[in-house]
């Protein structure tokens, strides 16, 4: 752990708004030298504060206007039933995001599809099939604001 300073702060904002943004581009906004902003750039990699760079993708763009958030409880517990569910979870590509979380349901899960009839059909022939699935609920995205966290 480092310990941050306004510019490093500023860095990351930056670079939460557009991945894609240079060295050199980062310091003409912050007012640093290009070789100061990738020193900082590089300090805050090598830290793992800055892990990797991400693409957004625009699913409306790609044809899938729906976006679902399932939450599903499994019927049966341990370990082997956990693990089975995950992996033949991971080879449906509708679902964008799997997350194992604790309360009402084992499971998280973010879903695309390209319109409500198509996410019926991932959903009875894909998502209901998995091994161990007892209960699921559905909540159908209807809009998203994306911020860049606590910087």
């Amino acid at each position: 752990m480092i310990d941050l300073d306004d510019a490093d702060r500023a860095i990351l904002r930056a670079l939460s708004r557009d991945a894609s943004l240079s060295a050199g581009e980062v310091g003409r906004r912050l007012e640093m030298s290009q070789p100061a902003a990738w020193r900082r750039v590089r300090r805050l990699e090598e830290a793992g504060i800055l892990a990797g760079r991400r693409v957004a993708v625009d699913r409306a763009a790609l044809g899938f206007g729906v976006t679902v958030f399932l939450g599903v409880k499994l019927a049966t517990r341990g370990r082997v039933s956990l693990e089975d569910f995950e992996r033949a979870v991971q080879a449906i590509p509708e679902v964008q995001v799997v997350q194992h979380v604790l309360g009402l349901f084992d499971y998280r899960l973010r879903v695309v599809a390209r319109d409500i009839a198509d996410f019926e059909r991932v959903l009875r022939r894909r998502v209901m099939t998995l091994p161990g699935v007892g209960n699921v609920e559905a909540n159908v995205l209807l809009t998203e604001e994306r911020r860049p966290g606590p910087i």
